[in-house]
């Protein structure tokens, strides 16, 4: 597969993820995770299987309203490893206020048989002065 089409596919990905968030489709999101996968952000590091990923992603007291990526780039250091990076604005519910965030994220993908799965995913908030 050319390095165009693998990078188009990593895109797509991670649209498709965020796409589940927004939907409330944790089973989608959990298709495509390794399992354990990891998660680093201004909460912590944290280590979760998809159980745990799915009540995450059902908890009530954080909800995803909308969310805009830009600036898309992606890596593929080898041919089964990518890593993409992207600036994210998303529009939250946190336990009943609305916020926007602005954030630059990363996720790492592995090929595990024929099919990406995401191994990590960082999340660090941009500095808003400088645009």
């Amino acid at each position: 597969m050319s390095t165009t089409k693998q990078k188009g596919e990593i895109e797509r990905l991670e649209k498709a993820f965020w796409q589940s968030i927004l939907e409330g489709s944790p089973q989608v999101a959990t298709g495509m995770l390794t399992e354990p996968a990891l998660m680093v952000s201004g909460h912590g590091a944290h280590k979760f299987d998809h159980a745990t990923y799915t009540k995450m992603a059902n908890d009530d007291r954080v909800k995803l309203l909308d969310y805009k990526i830009s600036a898309m780039d992606v890596l593929l250091p080898t041919d089964d490893v990518a890593v993409a990076s992207y600036r994210v604005v998303q529009k939250v519910e946190m336990e009943g206020k609305t916020t926007e965030m602005d954030v630059y994220d990363t996720s790492t993908w592995v090929k595990v048989g024929d099919q990406w799965r995401c191994v990590m995913h960082t999340e660090s908030p941009a500095d808003s002065t400088k645009h």
